[in-house]
């Protein structure tokens, strides 16, 4: 199977990206989530093209901004759908998860309003046509040196060394930060195991969805983690004490920290098949560079 060139890789990606603009405009709670994935996986593209320094640091920058800004929107829409799972589980004292959802519905229509405040959707725009020319660029110029997959191999295996490490500072005791750490590296070495897998031609992989496992764990983990700190707010915010309010509040964190206690046991479960993973990959990086070794 041919493989895919720089070109081939950065305009499907950028597709992604410009496809969600016109939702992401009207709102669309989809649309936002979609294009802040869209917008990582082209920063994590972006290193290794082989394009100007300045111009990939530029665009990098500019694209960080767009995630981190989305990122906020987005955490708050995952918190309203949570609010929505427990009102309807029907678990929970009605009265207490009202408050919540509308302390959380209130941040989050804050939030948008400063989203297209500080980034009006031309500027999504704009980056995409930046990053079309860039497109347009690789196609004209298609010869390139090996350089840029070599660089491609190096971020993936920096990306497995990063997980494994973040896997073993958190250990096996539930530790949210460290949990947390675990969880970003996770994400980060799935897209550039995407990119690595699209690069050799290689049919998508079970090892792609192993990772994809353990981040929706983790990122499940690390929403009702989120939760949980917009609850205890809402508790010490309680100006009259109100000592049903707060034993129902208490009853609501501690049932969230069980869930927590739970999908990190669930993570546990599958960290052997995520580690090896990185084990495959840092195998694969070694017999690659051996292989070119003998060559020259």
């Amino acid at each position: 199977m041919a493989t895919s060139q720089r070109y081939d890789l950065l305009n499907k990606r950028l597709e992604r990206f410009t496809r969600m603009l016109h939702g992401l405009g009207e709102g669309d709670v989809r649309a936002l989530h979609r294009t802040r994935v869209a917008s990582r996986r082209l920063r994590e593209i972006l290193p290794v093209l082989e394009l100007d320094p300045d111009v990939a640091r530029h665009l990098g920058r500019r694209l960080r901004k767009v995630t981190e800004r989305l990122g906020v929107v987005r955490e708050l829409d995952v918190l309203a759908q949570l609010v929505e799972e427990l009102q309807d589980s029907g678990r929970y004292e009605p009265e207490t998860v009202g408050r919540v959802g509308m302390s959380i519905a209130e941040a989050r229509a804050k939030a948008r309003d400063r989203l297209f405040a500080k980034l009006p959707t031309g500027e999504f725009r704009r980056i995409a046509n930046k990053l079309e020319k860039v497109a347009d660029d690789l196609r004209e110029h298609k010869k390139s040196s090996r350089g840029w997959q070599w660089a491609l191999e190096a971020r993936l295996t920096h990306r497995a060394t990063t997980l494994k490490h973040a896997m073993l500072e958190a250990g096996a005791m539930y530790l949210p930060e460290r949990l947390h750490a675990v969880r970003i590296a996770l994400k980060k070495f799935r897209y550039a195991l995407e990119v690595s897998a699209e690069a050799t031609g290689a049919p998508s992989s079970k090892d792609i969805q192993t990772l994809k496992r353990g981040q929706d764990v983790l990122g499940r983990l690390h929403d009702l983690q989120i939760l949980i700190d917009r609850v205890r707010q809402l508790q010490a915010a309680v100006e009259t004490p109100d000592l049903t309010l707060w034993r129902n509040i208490d009853a609501l964190t501690t049932t969230l920290e069980n869930d927590c206690r739970r999908l990190h046991a669930r993570f546990m479960r599958l960290q052997p098949s995520v580690r090896a993973v990185c084990d495959r990959v840092n195998r694969q990086k070694v017999a690659g560079s051996s292989r070119r070794l003998a060559a020259g």
